[in-house]
């Protein structure tokens, strides 16, 4: 027997005037589904949907998340990608909206519901009006029996005229491999989770290039699609970290590319932070959960002279009902450790004591974020600072 399906429906005001379902559209799709849009019942999303949207688990899945249009020019006009949504879940599903961010994007999608095992599309076409700009734009798509929208992202950097793939991608270089960067991030990850993103690049040789890649850190996808790549084309280097739960905070995971067949000596990175995931829990359970409240976000080491080891410390109370947890503290600077305390009774106090070697930071005003990744749901990641003037 069909379960019942609920249409969230979102009202959105959107400031460039994109458009939403209107009644009738939902009430039909329902009606296709053979749900009724009287008295629908919740969908409960999968507990692996992420928290920007993104949808991988057993009801929905889509073939890519982010679409890199990487260097356009003015006079390229328009810009088409689609996006590939298959329905893994044992019931229809039916897309019945798809909101743009702004009005620079125009969006088309398969309208008739989805039978478990068949796939859909969303087309999206980026309308390159802006001028020379660099573009990030999001696609909020509404999926019946998906309990939150799925975020899709276009994304690109328009120049006023063209460049050559050896101006665009040899910044760094990998046989006749060029990339921008050896360095990448995905967001946040969720525990239960993984995080996805693309980027774009380039074969600068004279014949086809085929890239794999060894030495892949555990947790760690990566691809080039096309894995063979014509000579002077671009291709998207795509990759994805799943969540350990034995990893907390921010974490670097490597690949080494094997370009026809001759292994690099340089390996591509990924950074990840991963956080406590806390999307099933109860309204009881965050009532009742661990909230960590600090003294002070800041803390001044006042001025010291380069090369002295400064000592600090971030007092804390857990003013929750629950036992507080800390996981892991990253800092955005070299030469920065910290001592966690254990689990820190409700009403207990206590304090985490930093360390920073200064002899790694350059002289003048300094500032460190220090991130803290905790087992409260109100606040999953706390950011701290330590500030002081270097001589």
């Amino acid at each position: 027997m069909m379960k019942k399906v609920f249409y969230c429906v979102a009202i959105l005001v959107v400031a460039c005037g994109c458009r939403n379902a209107s009644s009738a559209e939902v009430k039909k799709a329902m009606q296709e589904l053979g749900q009724s849009s009287e008295n629908p019942t919740m969908a409960v999303a999968p507990d692996d949907s992420t928290e920007d949207g993104i949808q991988t688990g057993e009801v929905v899945q889509f073939d890519k998340t982010v679409h890199d249009f990487g260097d356009i020019s003015i006079d390229d006009g328009p810009q088409t990608c689609t996006f590939t949504v298959k329905n893994v879940g044992q019931e229809p599903i039916a897309i019945y909206e798809v909101v743009t961010s702004c009005g620079c994007t125009d969006a088309s999608w398969t309208r008739e519901p989805l039978q478990p095992g068949k796939t859909g599309t969303i087309s999206a076409t980026y309308k390159n009006e802006d001028g020379p700009v660099p573009f990030d734009k999001t696609l909020t798509v509404y999926i019946a029996g998906v309990g939150k929208p799925v975020i899709l992202r276009l994304r690109g950097l328009v120049h006023e005229k063209k460049k050559s793939v050896a101006e665009l991608y040899g910044a760094e270089k990998i046989g006749t491999m060029g990339l921008k960067s050896l360095n990448y991030k995905v967001s946040n990850i969720l525990q239960g989770e993984s995080s996805s993103d693309e980027a774009k690049i380039a074969n600068l040789g004279k014949k086809p290039m085929k890239v794999t890649f060894t030495d892949v850190s555990p947790n760690l996808t990566v691809e080039v699609v096309p894995a063979t790549v014509p000579a002077g084309e671009t291709a998207a280097l795509r990759f994805s970290v799943k969540s350990d739960p034995a990893l907390w905070g921010r974490h670097v995971y490597k690949a080494t590319p094997v370009v026809n067949g001759v292994k690099s000596g340089k390996p591509v990175t990924v950074t990840a932070l991963t956080r406590g995931n806390f999307a099933s829990w109860t309204p009881e359970q965050r009532k009742n959960a661990a909230q960590c409240i600090f003294d002070e976000s800041t803390v001044s080491f006042g001025t010291v002279t380069a090369g002295t080891k400064v000592k600090a410390s971030f007092t804390f109370t857990n003013k929750g009902k629950s036992k507080l947890t800390f996981y892991s503290m990253d800092a955005d600077s070299e030469g920065f450790t910290a001592t966690l305390p254990g689990e820190t009774a409700p009403q207990g106090k206590g304090s985490i004591p930093v360390t920073l070697d200064t002899s790694v930071l350059p002289k003048g005003e300094t500032v460190v974020m220090l991130t803290l990744t905790t087992n409260c749901p109100a606040r999953p990641l706390i950011n701290l600072f330590l500030t002081g003037l270097i001589k």
